[in-house]
């Protein structure tokens, strides 16, 4: 199959920026299955954009934007599938002082997995995308109010997760 030059530019970006942008998939999803759907799909668009993508140093950032506004879709059409309950299920973190880092980093991806989503996407954002309260607020369509009370709420329950 002949391929034109763009299309080996995209191929080695895919390759040598992949599993940076799988990993931050898997932070907006919380599951490995659902993060390669939402990283698929965000490269798709990339492919489809490559030419009107001027600044080559922008790719990640034209990446990541897809995945945050394809997953923010994704809840909209979602129906609800988790119900609200007058008890919250025990959730049992052992604590022996994560003397490993790997313990921590692994107690602190299954607090995020349990957050409901908008929480993990405005942890996600503010924390690991280093964003602005205005501009989660804009990204998730929601007050800047709101962006700080589900950050608040949702550290606490990070915090409550890894304590006790």
């Amino acid at each position: 199959m002949q391929t034109t030059g763009w299309e080996d530019e995209f191929r080695e970006y895919v390759r040598a920026r992949g599993p940076a942008l799988l990993r931050q998939a898997h932070q907006l999803t919380g599951h490995p299955l659902d993060a390669e759907d939402l990283l698929q799909n965000a490269l798709t668009k990339t492919y489809f954009a490559w030419d009107r993508i001027e600044d080559r140093g922008a790719l990640d950032g034209y990446v990541r934007r897809a995945m945050v506004n394809i997953n923010i879709s994704q809840w909209r059409r979602r129906r609800l599938e988790e119900y609200p309950s007058a008890e919250l299920p025990e959730v049992v973190v052992h604590h022996q002082h994560h003397e490993q880092g790997g313990e921590l980093h692994e107690a602190l991806e299954q607090a995020l997995r349990e957050l409901p989503e908008r929480m993990r996407a405005a942890i996600v954002l503010r924390y690991y995308e280093d964003m602005t309260e205005p501009e989660i607020a804009k990204t998730l369509g929601i007050s800047v109010g709101t962006v700080k009370s589900t950050v608040s709420r949702a550290m606490a329950k990070l915090r409550n997760a890894l304590t006790g």
